[in-house]
């Protein structure tokens, strides 16, 4: 499988945003995230890491109160 899944950092502690994604778009300064079970989430922050042998998506928030 090829999917990640999608951590936000806050306050230096990577919480878990969304499970098995597998497609990630930057658009205009958000970050489009989709899962493999359709679930859709866009969110203002920009990826930190991608750490793909450990399927992890690390994204970090480029405003308060992004989610």
């Amino acid at each position: 499988m090829c999917e990640a899944n999608a951590y936000l950092l806050k306050n230096e502690k990577e919480e878990l945003l969304m499970e098995r994604v597998d497609r990630v778009v930057p658009q205009n300064g958000e970050i489009y995230l989709e899962s493999i079970w359709g679930q859709r989430k866009t969110i203002a922050a920009r990826i930190k890491e991608l750490n793909l042998v450990d399927h992890r998506i690390i994204l970090e928030p480029t405003q308060e109160g992004s989610i």
